[in-house]
């Protein structure tokens, strides 16, 4: 008997899929750095029982008709919109993220890109590398304190809520939106809820953390960003779709934000000749919210441990 074969998007540690290894015929992409192309995917998909997949990897109906032998998709991520998961569901396909563990992780990131964008930290990298620096000066790219100013935060999930509990070590006033109220967030880190128009108008710093949804997608506008203070920072940590990027652009070219912290884009990888890279006052980085050893190592673990349930007939830990 044929043992199940298992297809695996990006090149991952082998101590870490050795479980996978012992039970399964597993292969997978050699590149760590550069996506699997569409047509190897689809030809893979074609004879997978499993599929461990990244954010960036389409599964959609095309896939999911390829895929006559597969049981169980395992998302890389919290995320899932790349994900068909209602046809899945309709072809008997389980599909699987990685909640919970990277929920501090990201906080960290997210916080510290709010940290770099207002006190111009990697200017002040650039600037000593490029040999600019001539001596003290009193305003030498003086930024934004963070501290007791007011944070909103759109999307008070599970890493909204540990962004905040970071934001009251720093004597911050916390505002947040979401769907859903959260009385229990409100209760425990003395949160308030306000509207989005609300909280654009009297947050000094906005901080996305939604999720990619037919709701949130294209959610900030130039008339969005023309509501916040000119003195406050946008942080987006969550999907680049949620953001319109030429209005961004614009409304730190017009003054009308100071400045932003950008981990994720509409188009990944940005282009090189994107406006945005233009602007001092953007800190950008290259999709690595949940970037640390130990927690992709965990994601890493949750999505094995999630195929292996499935082909074992199991209930996988995290199925959506």
């Amino acid at each position: 008997m044929m043992k199940p074969f298992i297809y695996i998007t990006r090149k991952l540690p082998e101590t870490l899929i050795q479980p996978l290894q012992d039970r399964y015929e597993v292969e997978m992409w050699d590149q760590d750095d550069v996506q699997v192309p569409r047509e190897v995917l689809l030809e893979k998909a074609g004879k997978a029982s499993a599929l461990l997949t990244m954010l960036s990897d389409r599964i959609d109906g095309e896939l999911l008709d390829q895929g006559e032998h597969l049981k169980v998709v395992a998302n890389l991520a919290v995320g899932f919109d790349n994900i068909d998961v209602a046809y899945a569901k309709e072809k008997g396909v389980a599909v699987c993220n990685t909640p919970d563990v990277l929920t501090e992780t990201t906080a960290d990131l997210a916080f510290g890109l709010m940290m770099a964008t207002a006190r111009r930290i990697v200017e002040g990298d650039r600037y000593i590398r490029e040999g600019e620096w001539k001596s003290w000066s009193p305003l030498l790219l003086a930024g934004a304190d963070i501290h007791h100013k007011t944070l909103g935060i759109v999307g008070m999930g599970s890493i909204g809520e540990a962004v905040a509990r970071r934001a009251k070590g720093f004597s911050m006033d916390v505002l947040y939106h979401n769907r859903n109220r959260r009385p229990e967030a409100e209760e425990a880190l003395g949160a308030a809820f306000r509207s989005l128009d609300e909280l654009l108008k009297e947050s000094d710093f906005v901080v996305v953390l939604a999720p990619l949804t037919e709701e949130t997608k294209g959610l900030f506008q130039k008339e969005q960003f023309d509501m916040m203070k000119d003195s406050a920072i946008f942080i987006n940590a969550a999907r680049g779709p949620i953001v319109d990027e030429d209005a961004l652009v614009e409304a730190i070219r017009e003054g009308m934000i100071a400045g932003a912290g950008l981990d994720v884009f509409t188009q990944e990888p940005i282009s090189m000749d994107h406006p945005l890279l233009s602007l001092d006052r953007v800190v950008v980085l290259p999709h690595i919210g949940s970037s640390s050893v130990d927690t992709r190592y965990d994601m890493v673990r949750l999505c094995t441990d999630n195929i292996q349930a499935v082909l074992e007939g199991k209930e996988p830990r995290t199925a959506l």
